[in-house]
């Protein structure tokens, strides 16, 4: 049995991480624990508390006594405002706290790219404009080219978790640019788990989203990595011959 445990922030779209195990079949256990959101704001100062290191250490112990085998920061946004050093050392504390490996969904997204092949990305966020390019400028600073980002503006994790699976690929369709080999849609508070080979249809190519992306680290990092259909393009592309997951 693999374990894989996530750090999700408040209650907007955790009802995908049970959503992802029943794709997953058998043999795979999710275990989501929710972590303090003082303030439900896609703004830099509410998000730096979110993700403040009291905040994880107190979820990644919960985690580590439901004995699971690796441990996601399950929040975009809550991981890319503290920068690259700064979201290095936040998964280092939840590894430390959760005693299994740990990364993040800003981490995850880097390492789907890579595992995806592409160079160049769109980006889909929900988020507003100042924080939307905080996420570009991490993608950035891992050498991944964006060849386009858009914010949507949407301030709480709570509007984002209403949004209607129609709106949602309306919407990402829109965010699709020619020169991205992949787009990228960010904020584990929006629902994917149901969409995601609708979403590649209608881009026509490649789309990760974080919750996605989410658990694919967390499978990875946990030593699982069967491919496996119905979960979009990622979860379909095998692990290079003699790779080994790493963790944040």
């Amino acid at each position: 049995m693999t374990s894989a445990g996530f750090l999700y922030p408040g209650y907007s779209a955790e009802d995908d991480y049970p959503a992802f195990a029943e794709r997953l079949g058998p043999g795979v256990e999710l275990h989501v624990v929710h972590t303090l959101m003082r303030e439900d704001a896609h703004r830099v100062d509410a998000l730096l508390d979110v993700g403040g290191a009291d905040v994880l250490a107190e979820g990644a112990r919960e985690l580590r006594a439901l004995g699971v085998d690796a441990a996601v920061w399950a929040c975009t946004s809550g991981s890319f405002v503290f920068g690259w050093e700064g979201a290095a050392e936040q998964a280092a504390g939840v590894a430390a706290a959760a005693g299994v490996p740990a990364s993040s969904t800003s981490f995850a997204f880097v390492d789907a790219v890579r595992r995806l092949g592409a160079e160049r990305v769109a980006v889909a966020a929900t988020y507003p404009d100042d924080v939307a390019s905080r996420f570009a400028d991490f993608l950035a600073h891992a050498g991944i080219g964006v060849a386009s980002w858009t914010g949507r503006g949407i301030v709480t994790a709570a509007e984002v978790g209403t949004l209607a699976a129609a709106d949602v690929l309306d919407w990402v369709a829109s965010a699709e640019h020619a020169d991205a080999d992949a787009v990228l849609v960010p904020d584990t508070a929006l629902h994917s788990a149901a969409i995601l080979d609708e979403l590649e249809r209608r881009v026509g190519k490649p789309v990760l989203t974080a919750n996605q992306v989410s658990v694919w680290q967390g499978l990875r990092l946990a030593g699982d990595t069967e491919p496996r259909d119905g979960l979009g393009t990622l979860f379909r592309t095998p692990a290079p011959a003699g790779t080994a997951p790493r963790p944040a």
